[in-house]
């Protein structure tokens, strides 16, 4: 059992029942343009679009203690100071729990009597995040209560803001306004927007210097302002502004009172900027508050965020005899895929919102486990990515959501980018039926005016690794392949350079059997949708590309029991039976299994026994084995890493999906189930003092055999795991694929399940699919009825003009499953 929490499937709720959790669990509020981090005792931060230049309030990372800094209420009662979700002050308290859902935070505490629940939330929509607030007296005396909000505000651009200290504590500037506080640094110059800290209630005080209301000597948990019951009046100029409202409440016993803060992103637009000098306009702030401040407007919008969550989860729900698989895939995997593809690896716990943008690679593997929830959406994230490529098919790795501009700082030359962007264009055509997107113009990032459509970006991606390949036909790494830390050409041995962007890659002979596996995978989806376009001449070219490709992993990546990973530098095999450390690879064991090679000759199965056998724990399949001991110039920062924590020897989960949809492409129910359930965090209550992330969200990696903490998990939520791992559960496992004509019903089940059902809207229409396994067999599809009606094959007649449609699917036939795409 978890001491720390529970599920609550009923009201699809994580309820954390400690605030004292193994480490700090996350939630994410706001799913269009503010988001906000909010863990479960009220810290993060809020940013809206883009975390490094439009940060709202500010958040230290690896702090001490490691989360502190956040959304804080202080609550002075009689003296007493405590805090509904414990912290800052950690003040025991006689009651807490906090409850995460879908886009909100429901934190409540209680002591000596007094009950406070905040619900953080961002409306749809909207560019405010409310904090509603009810104080309850459920103690048998009257309650005179001091209550003091607190934020501490960003000034927009967060690596500005923490290191260019000679000119941010000179420049803060805030205004007040009635129960507002307006944030309006650099106001007076190049930006167009503030920062609004508001409530809907009457205030008694405030104060917008920290100085003043934390003290200078002071820490968080012993605030001045608070302990001394009084706020200061004080406003910032310059030095660190924060926004803090001073509260009275009288409650009669029984009694409670609910009222809301409101923290907003306000852009004046084209509308003038101060009302008379030196005075910001705050027309558009006051209508905001006004409009919140309305009785029954922030139910309202509480109610309109859960109407829209129960439109998108209605799109894909699942009834089948897992539990831990239900439970991830009808809310929380999908809920999680909806975080990433807002962040891609920009902003959690474990990254600052400052270092990385949307990763090129990240965001078009994140899209399929999107596409299916917001198609829109991922149609203009689509068209984003390819107009950060380069005209000769390399893409910038990673680009800032506000700008779309490609960052190069972090570097280039990753020699698998590209091929992403056909895997997610495929999906989105399948989901959609929309190839109207394949003729949008987008041009190249290095060609300014350009107009190439984005078919043609596709050509260019399979073009550029057809022209880039080594002496044995392989593709060329680059600086690297998908795993950024095999790096064949940096021989770095200085401590402060960079593994991704130092070394010789145009010279480099390096070569990547894991690219080589991805070619073959993305080289067929293209060919299958030229064959949609009715386009035979184009397929057939793009199935010559793959018969090459893989004859050449056939006869120099085969190592005789698995497939090798790369060849270095000097064209030494990696991971092969003859290496010391590093014999065998997870990546190039999915992709070449996924991309067809080894289907004809045995070598398929051999492969996937082999990462069984050597590879595969309780926790999940490990990266590589035996783990890296020392450091190794020729193979970069893979071996930087201590043996069994990331990318040397680790559980890296998003590469361990790949081994499970390898199994269902085999048509191994039983064990792709037993993978599936390995890494599955909600399998890991009863050890959760040694996973510690939470146990709702997916992590990039789980500690492996050879670590000193085995099967401790590291940097949840933004992780390509999640798209992959939903695609394992919905179309591995449970065969729900969309296609191009139709949705083909191809599943690949534990021989113990005897049925199960999928709801799953797709192009405007409900279907309803019952699968019976009356022979307990793992897949192959006996028969097919459509209303009724028998269907040959496993494809669903596309339909239209229909709300719902329903399907039974009877298993039984000697086949083997179809790839997952």
């Amino acid at each position: 059992m978890n001491p720390y929490g529970e599920f609550d499937d009923a009201r699809r709720e994580y309820v954390i029942l400690r605030p004292d959790t193994p480490l700090p669990w996350l939630n994410y509020l706001g799913q269009d343009e503010l988001i906000g981090l909010c863990t479960n005792t009220a810290g993060g931060f809020t940013f809206w679009r883009d975390a490094r230049l439009r940060r709202l309030t500010r958040y230290r990372h690896n702090n001490v203690p490691l989360d502190l800094g956040g959304r804080y209420l202080y609550v002075n009662d009689g003296g007493t100071v405590w805090n509904p979700g414990w912290k800052p002050t950690k003040t025991p308290l006689d009651r807490y729990e906090c409850r995460h859902g879908l886009g909100y935070t429901r934190i409540t505490g209680a002591r000596d009597g007094v009950e406070v629940e905040q619900l953080f939330f961002v409306p749809p929509g909207e560019t405010a995040e409310l904090w509603q607030t009810t104080v309850r007296n459920t103690g048998e005396g009257a309650k005179e209560l001091k209550l003091y909000s607190y934020v501490e505000f960003c000034f927009y651009e967060a690596l500005n803001d923490m290191t260019n200290y000679q000119r941010t504590y000179s420049i803060g500037e805030v205004e007040v306004d009635g129960a507002a506080i307006y944030h309006t640094t650099e106001f007076r110059e190049r930006r167009s927007h503030y920062a609004l800290f508001g409530c809907t209630r009457e205030t008694a005080g405030f104060d917008t210097s920290r100085d003043a209301f934390v003290g200078v000597h002071n820490g968080l948990h012993e605030a001045a302002v608070p302990f001394a019951g009084a706020s200061q009046g004080s406003i910032a100029h310059g030095w660190n502004p924060i926004g803090s409202h001073e509260l009275h409440l009288s409650l009669e016993p029984g009694t409670a009172e609910t009222f809301a803060f409101v923290l907003a992103y306000v852009d004046q637009g084209d509308e003038p900027k101060f009302e008379r000098p030196g005075v910001v306009d705050k027309e558009r702030g006051r209508r905001l508050l006004e409009r919140l401040a309305e009785p029954g407007a922030v139910e309202d919008a509480f109610d309109e965020l859960g109407t829209r969550w129960d439109g998108l989860l209605s799109r894909f729900q699942a009834d089948c005899p897992e539990p831990s698989l239900q439970r991830m895939l009808n809310t929380w995997n999908q809920y999680q895929c909806m975080t990433t593809f807002n962040l891609s690896r920009s902003a959690s716990l474990y990254e600052t919102g400052i270092g990385r943008g949307m990763g090129f690679r990240d965001s078009n593997q994140d899209l399929l486990g999107f596409v299916h929830l917001v198609p829109e959406r991922a149609r203009r994230r689509i068209l984003d990515l390819a107009a950060t490529q380069l005209a000769d098919g390399t893409c910038y790795h990673q680009y800032q959501p506000l700008t779309r501009k490609g960052n190069a700082e972090i570097g280039g030359g990753f020699y698998d980018d590209h091929l992403w962007l056909i895997l997610s264009t495929c999906a989105y055509v399948k989901e959609t039926g929309d190839t109207s997107i394949l003729g949008e113009p987008v041009g190249y990032a290095d060609r300014p005016g350009s107009r190439d459509d984005l078919l043609h970006h596709l050509e260019t991606s399979i073009g550029y690794t057809l022209a880039n390949r080594g002496a044995r036909a392989l593709p060329l790494i680059g600086h690297a392949d998908w795993n950024d830390c095999l790096n064949l050409n940096c021989f770095s041995t200085e401590p402060d350079e960079s593994f991704q962007t130092t070394g010789d890659v145009e010279g480099s002979a390096a070569e990547s059997v894991m690219i080589a596996g991805l070619f073959l995978y993305a080289s067929r989806e293209l060919a299958a949708l030229y064959g949609h376009l009715g386009r035979p001449a184009d397929e057939e070219r793009l199935l010559g590309a793959y018969d090459e490709m893989l004859a050449a992993v056939e006869e120099h990546a085969w190592d005789g029991d698995w497939y090798l990973r790369a060849f270095d530098a000097e064209g030494r095999a990696v991971g092969s039976n003859a290496s010391e450390e590093g014999a065998i690879f997870v990546e190039s064991q999915g992709w070449c299994v996924l991309g067809g090679a080894g289907a004809r000759n045995g070598r398929a199965r051999k492969a996937l026994e082999s990462v069984h056998e050597r590879l595969y724990t309780e926790d999940g399949t490990l990266l590589h084995q035996p783990a890296f001991t020392r450091y190794r110039p020729e193979l970069g920062e893979i071996s930087s890493y201590p043996p069994g924590y990331k990318e040397n020897a680790s559980v890296f989960c998003h590469a361990h999906t790949w081994i499970d949809l390898a199994w269902c492409l085999l048509g191994d129910g039983d064990r792709a189930l037993d993978y599936y359930l390995s890494i599955c965090p909600a399998t890991k209550e009863d050890r959760i003092e040694t996973y510690r992330n939470e146990p709702y969200v997916y992590s990039q990696m789980i500690a492996g055999r050879d670590a000193a903490v085995p099967g401790e998990a590291r940097n949840s939520w933004l992780t390509g795991t999640a798209a992959w791992s939903f695609v394992v559960a919905a179309q591995g496992i449970l065969g729900v694929k969309p296609d191009y004509a139709g949705l083909r019903i191809d599943p690949c089940v534990p021989t113990g399940w005897g049925s199960f059902h999928v709801t799953r809207r797709y192009r405007g229409v409900v279907y309803e699919i019952t699968v019976l396994n009356p022979d307990r067999v793992c897949g192959g599809v006996r028969s097919m009825t459509v209303d009724g009606l028998a269907v040959a094959g496993n494809r669903i007649p596309l339909s239209t003009g229909k709300g719902t449609v329903h399907v039974e699917v009877v298993l039984g036939a000697e086949q083997a499953a179809e790839a997952f795409g």
